[in-house]
């Protein structure tokens, strides 16, 4: 399920392009259930080691159109996942301290580190993402931006970090759903503000923003997936297939136990490679956009 999904190294990315609610060769809810929850069972081993080993760590990185799934991705995906190394960090706005360095200062000190995972629920973007469309800083100043971002993900990749971003791509009109379910409904309430009526109304902006993100910060070693994401489920799946390929590319090995005094540890080989993805998977690679 990678392949659709991934932003190839060099092309230009129109979003138009790409179908909100595609969903491969799924057709229901019920038909995922049991491909997400062989996904999460092996993201929680694949993490165990991850920690053990502590060589590695892993940044995933969501961005979305206001309703556009973050935090039910953050929910569903990495249910099960141990808390002790995992930390979600949520990028509002800046506050007077952070705006007083560079506006990386606040993401670097939030980045995992070796043996964790880290999930940034939007993230270093919204510097050419919101502070463009609402002109916040001059031009200037927001397009030198693309090349410090990639300068930044160079250095945490070189640093053993492996960095997977996503961009939870929805309609408008399955936007206008989901706000109208959070007003419908007195628990979600909280989450409508009635500035997400003015960023919606600056839809076709954000496109075109989110578009050159794409097309100047994708790279093989810090890739976009741009993810169907009109249905929840389908989505949850696509992104935890994702995370635990890119885990498993990792080659981890639980580290040798302490030498005994008389005893010789046992070489620990490297934890097994997942079953072959199924039938209907390689079929949506196939079929995808």
């Amino acid at each position: 399920m990678t392949q659709p999904f991934l932003v190839p190294d060099g092309t230009q990315v129109t979003l138009s392009d790409y179908d909100p609610g595609f969903t491969g060769d799924y057709r229901k809810k019920n038909e995922t259930k049991a491909d997400l929850k062989r996904n999460g069972k092996r993201l929680q081993e694949l993490q165990e080691v991850l920690w053990a080993e502590g060589k590695h760590s892993l940044l995933i990185v969501l961005q979305a159109m206001d309703a556009g799934g973050k935090d039910g991705t953050i929910k569903h995906v990495m249910r099960g996942v141990n808390p002790q190394g995992c930390q979600v960090t949520s990028f509002k706005v800046p506050t007077e301290e952070e705006l007083g360095h560079d506006f990386l200062w606040r993401i670097h000190k939030a980045t995992p580190r070796r043996g964790y995972i880290g999930i940034f629920n939007r993230s270093h973007y919204e510097d050419v993402l919101v502070v463009r469309v609402n002109e916040l800083v001059p031009e200037n100043v927001w397009r030198a931006r693309y090349e410090h971002i990639n300068n930044f993900e160079r250095l945490l990749v070189d640093s053993g970090v492996t960095i997977l971003k996503f961009y939870l791509h929805i309609s408008k009109d399955e936007q206008k759903e989901r706000f109208h379910g959070r007003l419908d409904r007195p628990e979600k309430n909280w989450k409508f503000s009635p500035g997400d009526l003015d960023t919606r109304a600056q839809w076709g902006d954000y496109m075109a923003a989110f578009e050159d993100v794409f097309n100047k910060c994708n790279h093989p070693w810090a890739p976009w997936y741009i993810v169907p994401a009109d249905h929840k489920w389908y989505r949850n799946l696509a992104i935890s297939q994702i995370i635990v390929e890119a885990l498993e590319k990792l080659d981890m090995r639980y580290p040798l136990p302490t030498v005994v005094k008389g005893r010789r540890p046992t070489p620990i080989q490297p934890i097994a490679r997942r079953v072959e993805t199924p039938a209907r998977l390689r079929i949506a690679v196939s079929k995808a956009f």
